[in-house]
């Protein structure tokens, strides 16, 4: 038998495939009901309006809307932070914007190992993504 520790509460729990314990797995599942109740009342609710009114986490709503289970198409202020700079966002990872950079980024650092092998330096930026959950 696999033993882990459940990644949300910390208790010992039987590894099955949400890698959660059974009581966390019915607590996620009472917060997806939250949730959805409160969207079908409220259609025009954004993702912090819809934590605060529900005390489901934005990280928590988040994961709803890209497992598929919440939908965005008839929920026109709803949506979710970009992983990088948290702006909200309708779809993907990033916004317009993260992507670009990370994209130019890309492309300079390959130039720059190319300038590398021919004797150039170039400054280089580092990369992060940033947080800005305040509830988990």
């Amino acid at each position: 038998m696999n033993l882990g520790n459940c990644p949300r509460c910390g208790k010992l729990y039987t590894l099955n495939l949400r890698e959660l314990c059974p009581a966390c797995m019915k607590l996620i599942e009472k917060e997806y009901e939250k949730c959805v109740t409160y969207l079908r009342e409220q259609k025009g609710a954004t993702i912090h309006e819809v934590s605060e009114a529900t005390e489901v986490s934005v990280r928590q709503i988040t994961k709803f809307i890209k497992e598929g289970r919440i939908s965005i198409a008839n929920a026109p202020n709803l949506a979710y932070p970009c992983e990088v700079c948290g702006i909200l966002i309708r779809e993907s990872n990033m916004c317009d914007s993260c992507r670009t950079r990370l994209t130019r980024e890309l492309r300079q650092a390959t130039s720059t190992d190319q300038d590398h092998k021919t004797g150039s330096t170039h400054e280089r930026q580092t990369y992060r993504a940033v947080d800005n959950e305040r509830k988990y």
